[in-house]
Formats: structure tokens, sequence, C-alpha cells
């Protein structure tokens, strides 16, 4: 499941930077104005890259303190 998770979050990041590669060629290209809006794309993937690494060690955090809670009780 940790392979999963970190794949998943890389692959937000590469949603983050084709998004604002894209959408920054667009604006000069065809017009800042029509295609400003976009960035917003961009930002959500970005975020999501960060709230999943986040909660990722939280998550890694946790399982440990239940690892050592446990190891805690038996000895």
């Amino acid at each position: 499941m940790n392979l999963y998770n970190t794949i998943m979050s890389y692959f937000w990041l590469a949603v983050a930077c084709v998004s604002f590669v894209t959408v920054t060629y667009l604006c000069f290209t065809e017009g800042f104005d029509k295609y400003a809006s976009n960035y917003v794309f961009a930002i959500i993937a970005l975020a999501t890259f960060f709230v999943k690494r986040w909660m990722m060690n939280r998550v890694g955090n946790h399982q440990q303190f239940l690892k050592d809670k446990s190891n805690e009780n038996q000895g």
C-alpha cells in the first residue's frame, strides 16, 4: 500500500506540473484572459500532492505509535 501511495503522490505532482506548463503555454499563445482561470487545476493538483504527503506521514506516525504501544503492553 505504501508503494501505491507514493506513486499516486508523485502522479499528482506530475499532473500539477503538466497542467501548469500547458496553461502557461496556452496563455502565451492564445491570450492570458482566456486561460488564466485554468491555473486553478494546477493549484488543486499541487494541493492534493501536499495533502497526500502530509496524510502519509501522519498515518505512518500513527502506525508507529500503535506498534510501540503494543510492544509496551506485551513487555
